[in-house]
């Protein structure tokens, strides 16, 4: 069955105050939480086709929102971005953001709960794991009783040791390009300064730096000009995997079926090899996905351990300069057979949170424009797609929230709320009824499909393609164009023979309208197919 994965950032997601006041306080803005999730909402989510959900900033990460009077340990605001902090700068990795808490004290309590609640819903979740850096003031208040602290026993004189956390400056004190103190009375202060999370390895790390976070070690010794893909699993293996291994499994026993790995090619493959055999002998259901840029890199992960991979640089970045009119539909073809010998382990997406929206302005401005980019990317494959919260809607990401800026995201690092009061209902249901043809039809979940591009050439801003199981066929046509038209769609005899289509006329209903229509399957022949504008056609055969 097709896998369909809704990434929520959580904190946005049941947020209904509309304040929206550039670096808001959680008090003048407002906070989603865990159980704004009510077996209502994730109903819905189930009935729109959903089936993982990925909660995006659950662990616990530095905040300027002060909860020392739980015990927890304020975060210097210079080394946090934004008034909520970024999910990806981690404080502690056995705890739970307490913004989404309705009662902090039994923040894990509600987070157990939200597990058991989309269980219910017949939903399976996906978390993140950081495993890359940490934020700079990381310490673990909640982990199990036995556990060292990262960086706790390091050799801060050595820039690398491989039984370290950290890489350090030996000596030299952190001076990054900002003002340490940042309205506090007392400066931030880190002696000696450790690298940073993007591979800065001085002390002086910059504005487009992570310098909010420090590298964790796992062996790689970079001032020796090594690098994580030649690293062999070492003898012993270095105190870092074994601390991130006993984090994977910790979230794992709370009940989660999938981790999102967050830039999972900065850790070594050799580490994922290790930790993922460990983690499925236990979990052999639980999944992983990896963000992996690097397309050399795709298989060496996928044989690491990883079910999943961002397919960004191909795919997505494909498909969004057709949407855009920077390049012709045949982009569409090269994506995909770049990765044709690994296609089931690629996840699509036209947005995530590190992705500018559709509808902002500096994408395509209408979130409309990219219903054929959806129809494609979901129904073309048998692997993985996800859509981010909001997308369904045509939520514009054209806020300047805070830190971010005016930059066509919606904000990971301050709080605020979506839009909804202005979703686009039509827009919504296409994506309904887009994702329902994709969790029901088998044509779609298992069948094979046939690219007939490359004998309708003359279309470059179309894009058609069959797919088929037993005896289920369906026809896809999207058109990208910004104009309807009229399409003669030829059918090659070879896909008659590959998918075993017998010639005939057949009934086809169109899965996106309702219409019924007549049409002649002839090898060689043509199909008249008319199109709406920036829209598309699924026709089911009857064979």
């Amino acid at each position: 069955m097709k896998i369909l994965i809704y990434q929520v950032f959580t904190r946005l997601h049941g947020n209904t105050v509309q304040t929206r006041k550039p670096f808001g306080t959680i008090e003048e803005n407002g906070c989603g939480k865990f159980n704004d999730f009510t077996p209502t909402v994730l109903k819905q989510l189930r009935e729109m086709g959903i089936s993982h959900v990925w909660y995006t900033g659950v662990i616990r990460h530095a905040t300027q929102t002060d909860y020392t009077a739980y015990g927890i340990p304020r975060q210097h605001p210079a080394v946090v971005k934004g008034r909520a902090g970024s999910p990806y700068a981690i404080t502690d990795y056995y705890d739970v953001d307490p913004d989404l808490a309705v009662d902090v004290d039994k923040r894990m309590a509600e987070f157990e709960k939200l597990v058991s609640r989309t269980h219910r819903a017949g939903l399976k979740m996906i978390i993140d794991f950081v495993p890359n850096h940490v934020a700079r003031q990381y310490r673990s208040i909640a982990k199990p009783k036995g556990v060292s602290d990262l960086g706790e026993g390091d050799n801060c004189n050595n820039g690398f040791d491989l039984q370290n956390n950290f890489y350090y400056c030996p000596g030299q004190p952190f001076s990054p390009y900002f003002d340490l103190y940042h309205g506090e009375k007392d400066p931030y202060e880190e002696m000696p300064a450790r690298a940073t999370g993007n591979d800065h390895f001085d002390n002086a790390p910059g504005r487009n730096d992570w310098y909010e976070t420090v590298k964790l070690n796992y062996g790689v010794d970079y001032y020796a000009g090594q690098t994580p893909s030649s690293l062999q699993q070492p003898d012993p293996v270095p105190s870092t995997w074994q601390k991130m291994l006993d984090i994977l499994l910790f979230w794992a026993a709370k009940g989660i079926d999938g981790f999102r790995c967050d830039m999972a090619e900065m850790v070594p493959a050799a580490f994922w090899a290790w930790a993922t055999a460990q983690v499925k002998a236990k979990y052999p259901e639980l999944v992983f996905v990896g963000e992996v840029y690097n397309p050399q890199e795709y298989r060496h992960y996928i044989a690491s351990g990883f079910d999943y991979l961002y397919d960004k640089v191909g795919m997505y970045d494909a498909m969004r300069d057709v949407v855009c009119h920077r390049r012709n539909t045949d982009a569409i073809t090269w994506a995909w057979q770049q990765t044709d010998d690994i296609r089931d382990h690629m996840l699509y997406f036209l947005e995530n949170h590190d992705e500018q929206r559709i509808a902002s302005d500096f994408f395509a401005a209408d979130g409309r424009k990219a219903v054929p980019a959806l129809m494609v990317n979901v129904l073309m494959q048998q692997n993985p797609f996800m859509l981010y919260a909001g997308q369904e809607w045509g939520e514009r990401g054209m806020d300047q929230e805070g830190f971010s800026g005016h930059d066509g995201r919606t904000t990971i690092f301050d709080y605020w709320s979506l839009h909804r009061e202005e979703a686009d209902r039509d827009l919504l249901g296409v994506y309904q009824r887009v994702l329902a043809i994709a969790r029901k039809e088998k044509a779609v979940g298992e069948g094979v499909m046939f690219d007939l591009m490359y004998v309708n050439g003359q279309y470059f801003r179309q894009y058609a393609f069959l797919r088929k199981a037993g005896k289920e066929l369906l026809l896809v046509v999207a058109n990208f164009d910004d104009e309807p038209l009229e399409m003669q769609l030829t059918i090659p005899a070879h896909a008659f023979d590959f998918l075993a289509i017998k010639e005939k006329t057949a009934e086809a209903e169109d899965l996106m309208t309702g219409e019924k229509l007549k049409l002649q399957l002839k090898k060689d022949g043509q199909l008249p197919i008319a199109l709406k504008a920036r829209n598309g056609v699924v026709l089911k055969f009857k064979l």
